[in-house]
């Protein structure tokens, strides 16, 4: 066997594995650890902590997501957004993935308890327990209502940040836990919206499997409404300034837009357009965050 080809089976194998660890929305939840370090200091974030709390985070998501791929590869199997994962493709099995996530996973908690602080590592460990256990296994074949309270996990990531940079949990913390809490189920119904035939099929009880699309269109359009105000709350608060208000408002009047059109004159393309856009959203709401907080005035 050539060098070569053993190098392409080795990459190859590497990236199905990197692949169980979702790093699309991996990287999503890293940026918002990131930006949640830099608005809990005046200043720059201290280097190792920056690395190595970005590290322990990073790794312990990846665990997450792949857990999340081992517990839903009878379902991912049958979806067309996911039946090109690895597990359903028989690239990885499920005792190299359980290898795989321990590893990682303790890895990422170690480096956060020796390097950062325990607290970090305490709620990092919280938060891989409530979405890979609470939110997959229990709530999501369990309700409707899953990715609300399981919205929880996925709004920790700037908390997680703030905690590492700062060893404690502030208000400010938690209102950026409240704007991806509020995020989560306009952004992730949107998806659910037109891939509600794909849900039905594994009987899994989406908003709009269970309740129809109407309702589905109603609640995305409401919980947008109370994204919007939630938005507000940092320049109440005097957490930042007219930058983010400004940057908040034109996002937010973007979101409403959307979800008034999804209320109004549904479409699968129009839904599709909303949930990435969704992404878009959240990504410069915590720039523009970041950004008022180094030109606050």
């Amino acid at each position: 066997m050539s060098a070569s080809l053993v190098w392409r089976q080795t990459t190859s194998r590497i990236n199905q594995f990197y692949r169980l660890t979702k790093p699309r929305v991996v990287s999503l939840i890293v940026f918002t650890a990131v930006i949640g370090m830099f608005l809990a200091v005046p200043g720059a974030v201290p280097i190792d902590i920056l690395f190595l709390g970005t590290l322990g985070i990073a790794l312990v998501a990846g665990a997450a997501a792949a857990l999340n791929c081992l517990v839903e590869q009878k379902f991912d199997a049958v979806m067309a957004r996911t039946r090109g994962r690895p597990l359903p493709q028989g690239k990885v099995s499920v005792p190299e993935t359980l290898f795989f996530l321990g590893l990682i996973g303790g890895s990422g908690l170690f480096i956060l308890h020796q390097w950062v602080n325990p607290l970090t590592m305490w709620l990092t460990l919280g938060t891989f327990v409530g979405y890979a256990i609470i939110y997959t296994i229990i709530l999501k074949p369990l309700t409707p209502q899953n990715i609300v309270i399981g919205g929880a996990s996925g709004a920790m990531p700037p908390v997680l940040g703030w905690a590492a940079v700062t060893g404690q949990i502030s208000p400010d913390a938690l209102l950026l836990f409240l704007i991806i809490f509020a995020w989560t189920p306009p952004h992730f119904w949107a998806l659910a919206l037109y891939r509600k035939h794909e849900y039905a099929q594994i009987g899994m009880p989406m908003l709009p499997v269970t309740h129809g699309d109407n309702f589905t269109r109603l609640h995305v359009l409401l919980y947008t409404l109370i994204l919007c105000v939630v938005t507000i709350l940092p320049y109440i608060s005097q957490m930042s300034g007219l930058i983010y208000l400004v940057g908040a408002l034109v996002l937010d009047a973007i979101f409403l837009y959307y979800a008034i059109q999804i209320y109004r004159r549904y479409s699968d393309q129009l839904a599709r357009t909303t949930f990435k856009y969704s992404i878009i959203y959240l990504a410069l709401l915590f720039v523009v965050l970041l950004v008022d907080h180094y030109y606050h005035f």
